[in-house]
């Protein structure tokens, strides 16, 4: 497997920071590939004889994250410390910590070298100190590394008793501008009470709800609401944000008087009822879900492209968890035919107004580092920590810089980045008229086919199905197909294929060419070993590639 180039960065920077402080966060949101990283630091860091710890927050996440480490470390053995086993046999040591935090658990616990610990905003709770405590006593130098993408608590409580520094912080911006997540399109709206919000009473998590509800849940606004989602987005998948159970129904019923399928999920919803209800908005039998608080963090659904804010967020942090619910891209093998090219995000509150748009939240130039060089830090004035050099606040303790004036943007303007320069593999232009790019590998190969606009990749595994798995922008549909090649072929491969660049054509290339009606010339000293391997593997599969092309453009024709 090859990292992604920001991954490759965030890890060398964690590395070079433990052999300094012995301890480094790296802050990395959503659809970033924390376990990918995480899982790549300690493949990088792991020396025979060592025990690495890596601590999980929900039991599900103990054999998806260990299923994920050995995709990057075939080679290292894992186990797991659970409700149901207590193996610590493994070189990586994959850990609930509501198991492993009780008493009889950690008197068994052997010498740890390196903890690792995924979603790290949680290191402050009582759970994991009595485990950090415990490593620490048997071993005073043992190692601490902290993924998150939210390090900025609500109460406000900073991590600078775990880390004293923070050594990478990716940015939304990164993920948006390389395909990885869409960009979100915001729209402020004001619905008169923009004052009144203002003076909402703050409580140590957040705005006072119930005075919030007082001030949004009018029939009137709520009227407004549903109104303004249909102008802009009444033919998306949507999730709107309320203040309290009582909000979230009314507005609920405004949306359902309108002939809208919505469903309203709050903490007092039974779970297998909530399941079901998140279940029908990912296939669209549910159009809206009008929650509280319930799905900020740990809910996925791609083929939502709409966020509804019906209420002010005191932390900048809930607002981008809330808004990060619709930037999600879709994977054609779990929702086939769903086209999400961008996500509409409509503030009838102040949250964008406080705190600046997504765009704002982030630096749109992106942080540009060498993967070989040194990260650019800076010292918060407030806890002496070391942290990037672009962040506006502190990781460890929340201390806010100066910030500029929010701009409010209606759209999300983006500096084109050509990724397919910037890949591990050389994509080819099969046709000279931009409109198939192909790249091959030892164990499968990927392909873009852009139809007027609609840009389509389709990927095939070695002895596998040739099959469709991003429909969007050239930027989605490029990033989609280029992270397959990663996933599916190693650093050394992708070395061996460029060199057969500058290879000339096999003879045996030509023969196979040639019977597949592809004739090339003696003298087109053009065609080499990789261009040969990139037209060969689409003329093989050339009824399947057209196939899927022409059902998936057909399809978009008659919607």
């Amino acid at each position: 497997m090859i990292l992604r180039e920001y991954q490759e960065v965030a890890v060398n920077d964690a590395s070079d920071a433990l052999d300094k402080h012995n301890n480094t966060l790296v802050v990395a949101p959503t659809g970033a590939g924390k376990t990918i990283m995480l899982s790549a630091l300690v493949g990088k860091r792991y020396k025979s004889s060592q025990n690495v710890l890596v601590l999980q927050h929900r039991d599900e996440l103990v054999s998806q994250n260990s299923n994920k480490f050995h995709l990057v470390n075939p080679s290292l053995r894992t186990s797991e410390v659970n409700a149901a086993q207590k193996d610590w046999s493994g070189d990586a040591v994959f850990a609930m910590v509501q198991t492993l935090c009780r008493e009889k658990n950690l008197d068994k616990m052997p010498k740890i070298d390196l903890i690792v610990v995924d979603e790290a905003h949680h290191t402050i709770a009582d759970t994991y100190q009595r485990i950090i405590n415990a490593a620490k006593k048997a071993n005073e130098g043992v190692q601490i590394v902290g993924f998150t993408a939210t390090p900025n608590r609500g109460d406000k409580k900073g991590l600078r008793d775990v880390f004293t520094n923070c050594s990478h912080q990716i940015e939304i911006s990164t993920l948006i501008r390389e395909g990885f997540l869409v960009p979100p399109k915001t729209y402020v709206i004001d619905v008169g009470v923009r004052s009144e919000l203002n003076e909402v009473r703050k409580t140590i998590s957040d705005f006072d709800m119930a005075q919030v509800e007082r001030i949004m849940n009018r029939r009137a606004i709520n009227k407004r609401v549903v109104e303004e989602w249909e102008d802009k987005a009444g033919d998306r998948q949507t999730i709107v944000f309320c203040s309290t159970v009582q909000h979230a129904e009314d507005l609920c019923e405004e949306f359902v008087a309108y002939g809208v399928d919505a469903e309203t999920v709050t903490g007092e919803t039974p779970k297998d009822e909530r399941e079901q209800i998140l279940h029908d908005l990912s296939t669209g039998d549910i159009q809206v879900v009008v929650n509280v608080a319930v799905l900020t963090e740990g809910f996925d659904a791609p083929p939502v492209s709409c966020i509804v804010l019906t209420r002010p967020c005191s932390y900048k942090a809930t607002m981008v968890q809330m808004i990060g619910r619709g930037l999600r891209t879709v994977d054609q093998e779990e929702f086939p035919g769903v086209v999400k090219s961008d996500c509409i995000v409509m503030d009838f509150g102040t949250s964008v107004l406080t705190h600046g748009s997504l765009d704002d939240a982030v630096n749109l130039d992106g942080a540009q580092s060498d993967v070989d060089g040194e990260a650019p830090l800076k010292i918060c004035p407030n806890c002496d920590g070391e942290i990037p050099l672009n962040a506006r606040e502190c990781p460890m303790c929340g201390h806010e810089g100066q910030r500029p004036e929010p701009e409010i943007l209606e759209d999300f303007v983006l500096t084109e980045v050509d990724l397919m320069e910037r890949s591990p593999f050389r994509w080819m232009d099969l046709f000279g008229n931009g409109v198939c790019m192909s790249a091959s590998g030892f164990n499968g190969f990927a392909m873009i086919a852009d139809v007027d606009g609609l840009c389509i990749a389709v990927v095939k595994k070695k002895e596998g199905k040739t099959r469709v798995i991003s429909i969007g922008t050239k930027r989605q549909v490029m990033a989609a197909a280029d992270d397959f090649m990663r996933q599916n072929e190693t650093g050394d491969s992708a070395k061996k294929t460029k060199r057969w660049l500058n290879d000339a054509v096999s003879p045996k290339q030509r023969e196979l060419l040639a019977k597949n009606g592809v004739h090339v010339s003696p003298i087109d000293f053009s065609w080499t070993k990789y261009r040969a391997a990139c037209m060969l593997n689409y003329v093989w599969n050339k009824t399947f590639i057209d196939n899927l092309v022409n059902n998936v453009v057909s399809e978009k024709r008659s919607a």
